[in-house]
């Protein structure tokens, strides 16, 4: 999943990317609520953890203006403020929870992973993704084919994850990097192909059908039954 952190305070930014890169999540950056506003537009974000103290605007004011444009997924505010009426305030502009600093990293981890199960209705497709024979638990980060357990690395579960939400749709190399690693991935790079081929060695080991596709002068497709000869 996509995360925004919405944080002028490099250090802060740096350690929330790193923490919840770590637990598997994609993270950008925005240190100015113009930044953020516009990354919204241009991205889809599973969550925007957001600062209240911007530099350009209050966090509440973004929280209003996101909700206005239409973003329904979850917010999470983040403030120095702990007073009820200032929670009010949060909530009222659109956040979804509000977290006061100074907080531990587990809590706000706990917060994020809760939101994140509520976009939804849990369901068994909420919290389990199904492709072919593969399984993906994405509460316990397990991986399954044919019932056999694999041992995925959290950048090679973040791109299988990917993969089976796109299932059967072409991926380009710019796609892939935009949603699996963050807006300074350089796309030209073959970092990418480098994690294609370690999922394959692992998702694809035999006696399994092939899953991960290539297609010429596109990029990959992960799709159980070959149809086209430009897929390799």
């Amino acid at each position: 999943m996509r995360l925004l952190i919405v944080e002028d305070q490099v250090k802060m930014a740096e350690f929330l990317k790193k923490g919840l890169t770590d637990a598997g999540y994609s993270v950008d950056i925005a240190n100015t609520g113009v930044l953020a506003e516009s990354l919204c537009s241009a991205h889809t974000y599973d969550m925007v953890v957001l600062d209240i103290g911007l530099p350009d605007q209050s966090g509440l004011d973004i929280a209003k203006h996101l909700r206005q444009k239409g973003y329904s997924n979850p917010i999470l505010m983040l403030t120095a403020y702990s007073s009820v009426t200032d929670k009010v305030s949060g909530l009222d502009a659109g956040a979804d929870d509000y977290l006061t600093k100074p907080f531990s990293f587990d809590e706000l981890l706990a917060r994020v992973r809760a939101l994140l199960r509520r976009k939804a209705p849990v369901t068994t497709n909420n919290t389990l993704l199904k492709y072919s024979n593969v399984e993906m638990d994405l509460i316990q980060r397990k991986v399954k084919r044919n019932e056999q357990l694999i041992s995925l690395t959290t950048k090679e579960f973040a791109l299988l994850e990917y993969f089976i939400r796109n299932a059967e749709k072409p991926l380009t190399r710019p796609q892939i990097a935009q949603n699996v690693w963050d807006l300074q991935f350089d796309s030209e790079s073959n970092v990418i192909d480098v994690y294609v081929n370690f999922l394959r060695k692992k998702i694809d080991a035999a006696p399994n059908k092939k899953l991960i596709q290539t297609v010429v002068g596109v990029g990959y497709i992960f799709k159980a039954v070959i149809e086209s000869a430009e897929i390799l």
